[in-house]
């Protein structure tokens, strides 16, 4: 019994030794790239986590002295900020904070070195696109109004259409070109849902330039009657 139970056994080593001779390399490569995979993903989501924590312990430094009125402060740790963590969204968010209380100080330039900073190398698109509405805004109060417009002149996501179509007109405005600013406003009008109360500023200052705006349901109950 016990030499038939060895043969048996023998007849399955001699099995398993033939299958991985033939098939052994294969496995042993497969199991080596998948257990890397695993290690590699890991690894990658510990250091997005890692570089994510460091992006926030920067980016709250920036908050603290802009809180503290601090500027030169803030101004140097945005620096750190973005020189480490130049795609990071806290340093966008850092940035947008950061121009704002430039304005606010009158440090128009800085400002604007800020917004043209985050409106060229931001990763966020949204918030690319908020940087060159408020750099647009900013150039217009300096009266730069053709840098003011190029800058908008950007292609940006389709929400933010309406309200850049609304500065725009505020630009085109500042300039004295009433037709070529109704046209952009008619285009900011258009693009805001029915209710939204920005939709009645806009139509405000359609109405400032003389023209009047009506609903669409208001047009087609008057084309029926």
């Amino acid at each position: 019994m016990a030499t038939h139970l060895d043969l048996e056994e023998q007849e399955q080593i001699d099995q398993l030794k033939h299958f991985w001779k033939t098939w052994g390399t294969l496995i042993t490569s497969v199991v080596v790239l998948v257990s890397g995979a695993v290690l590699g993903w890991n690894g990658y989501q510990w250091w997005q986590v890692r570089q994510a924590t460091q992006a926030a312990a920067l980016s709250d430094s920036v908050e603290a002295a802009l809180r503290q009125a601090d500027g030169g402060r803030a101004e140097q740790a945005f620096g750190d900020l973005k020189a480490r963590f130049p795609s990071a969204m806290q340093t966008a968010q850092a940035a947008l904070s950061l121009a704002k209380q430039q304005v606010d100080a009158g440090q128009l330039d800085s400002a604007k070195a800020t917004l043209q900073w985050l409106a060229d190398s931001g990763r966020d698109e949204g918030y690319k696109s908020i940087a060159r509405l408020r750099l647009a805004a900013l150039l217009m109060d300096k009266k730069d109004y053709d840098a003011a417009l190029a800058a908008l002149a950007v292609k940006h996501p389709p929400e933010f259409d309406a309200v850049v179509a609304d500065r725009t007109g505020d630009i085109l405005v500042a300039q004295g070109k009433a037709a070529e600013a109704a046209e952009a406003y008619r285009k900011a009008w258009s693009g805001l849902q029915e209710g939204v109360e920005y939709r009645r500023i806009v139509e405000v200052k359609l109405n400032a330039l003389g023209v009047s705006v009506e609903p669409a349901s208001a047009g087609a109950a008057g084309g029926r009657s």
